[in-house]
């Protein structure tokens, strides 16, 4: 009999699949609880959502700039990640090294993160604390310093980050093959991670154009989430942001992939690949589009927890693969569609394809089953309903969808959408999207060992 594959295998995708599904769910309530909040704006562009929440004398603070990859020049790709980082560096007023530890005093936690289409900051602290964080945050959008030694330290960060992450790691570099052919020609086509060498080759003046072009209080939402009193966060809101002067107008690219015409196959050869591995993308649609809500079903049937299709199909019962992954990667204005399988050491990539093919086709034909539906579902309503368990998350939800789809109150109905799909949207979208001539194929082969063998 052939045994198991051990759960040391199957962290072989897993690690590569959760890195990369990290910023691609779509976060909703619907209904849930309702979420309660303010929304303004300062004069100078700067758009503001307050929300109390007294569960815990604790405060999230949340900015988001709509700034990420997709607005980098080709050949200076990486910018928007590179200042994820150098915003930690030094403000006029906080010195190099201090704000960590002005931070730490404060009880705070603190993080930032980069996609293709934003860039976001949150603290988590105290509710006492709230006016040092919103110094904090005023000084990082009018007073960050761009200067020479802070750019030189992060870019060894950024260099020895993607080393860590993309270089070493094996089947890795499947969103950068991907994306660089299914959104080629388009912003779209590299990840926030950029390009070492454009980092190394940009000059200090270029990174100032860039922090003063997309750094700016019309670029942005504050979101302030917590046991606040409204009128006393007004009144610090206006003391450390409403004399930042407004920025000048951003061009935002438009971006309309569309359907693919052919298929394309690529064969990925790198000497840190252990098994072979096959991943199809497909392209899709962006954030907030009807179909977005049905392809994030249909991801949870296809590979969703061990008792999902592919799953149960091509790791327990065929034994054609150690592991099996799907899923959604929704950006603003597209969305790819992921699919991913180890081999199992005696399986061909011919079959592996052909038994994930035959996953495929089963919905097509077939459709799934209001028992899948139901439990797909399920799971999205279960993580929907986390977002309320503590500020921060709430902080998140409501940024995302002030940026992104222009309506922070989607954080209260969105989820409403998925309640008006059946399963035959399920069937529906994967005859429209998961076709040969729309995807682009990686083969992963590993190298030949010594000897042959």
């Amino acid at each position: 009999m052939i045994p198991h594959p051990s759960r040391k295998r199957r962290r072989l995708l897993a690690t590569v699949v959760l890195a990369a599904v990290a910023t691609s769910g779509i976060l909703a309530a619907g209904e849930f609880p309702t979420v309660s909040f303010e929304k303004y704006d300062l004069p100078n562009g700067l758009r503001v959502i307050l929300s109390v929440d007294r569960s815990a004398p604790v405060v999230a603070t949340f900015v988001h700039y709509h700034v990420g990859s997709k607005n980098e020049r080709p050949d200076r790709t990486g910018f928007a990640h590179f200042f994820e980082h150098l915003m930690f560096e030094a403000t006029e007023n906080i010195p190099r090294k201090k704000l960590d530890e002005i931070l730490q005093t404060a009880g705070a936690r603190r993080n930032a993160s980069t996609t293709e289409d934003q860039t976001y900051y949150w603290l988590n602290l105290p509710a006492n604390q709230l006016e040092l964080a919103l110094w904090i945050e005023s000084e990082r959008m009018l007073h960050a310093k761009v200067e020479e030694i802070g750019v030189e330290t992060q870019r060894g960060v950024v260099k020895e980050e993607k080393k860590q992450r993309l270089d070493n790691q094996p089947y890795s570099s499947f969103n950068e093959y991907l994306h660089a052919n299914l959104a080629a020609g388009t912003p779209y086509a590299w990840l926030p991670i950029g390009s070492a060498q454009y980092i190394d080759q940009a000059t200090i003046d270029e990174f100032r154009e860039f922090y003063n072009t997309y750094y700016v209080p019309n670029n942005a939402v504050l979101v302030i989430v917590g046991d606040i009193d409204i009128a006393a966060t007004k009144k610090f809101i206006d003391k450390y942001f409403s004399d930042i002067p407004r920025g000048r107008e951003i061009a935002r690219p438009t971006i309309s992939l569309g359907l693919g015409t052919a298929e394309k196959v690529i064969e990925v050869r790198e000497d840190k690949t252990p098994l072979p591995g096959l991943v199809y993308g497909y392209r899709t649609v962006g954030r907030g589009h009807p179909d977005a809500y049905a392809l994030n079903l249909l991801s949870r049937v296809l590979a969703v927890g061990n008792s999902s299709r592919m799953y149960r199909h091509l790791v327990d019962e065929k034994r054609v693969a150690l592991e099996a992954a799907a899923f959604l990667t929704e950006r603003e204005q597209t969305g790819f569609f992921k699919m991913l399988a180890l081999a199992y050491p005696t399986t061909s990539l011919e079959q592996l394809g052909a038994a994930m093919e035959e996953e495929i086709a089963a919905i097509q034909k077939n459709g799934v089953t209001d028992r899948e539906f139901r439990k797909a579902l399920n799971q999205v309503r279960t993580e929907y309903a986390q977002q309320y368990s503590d500020v921060l998350q709430k902080a998140q939800e409501l940024a995302f969808y002030e940026v992104m789809q222009g309506d922070a109150n989607l954080i209260n109905t969105e989820f409403d959408r998925y309640l008006k799909l059946t399963p035959e949207d399920l069937r529906r979208v994967a005859k429209n999207y998961l076709v040969p001539t729309n995807r682009v194929v990686l083969k992963y082969i590993p190298p030949v060992k010594e000897g042959g063998r």
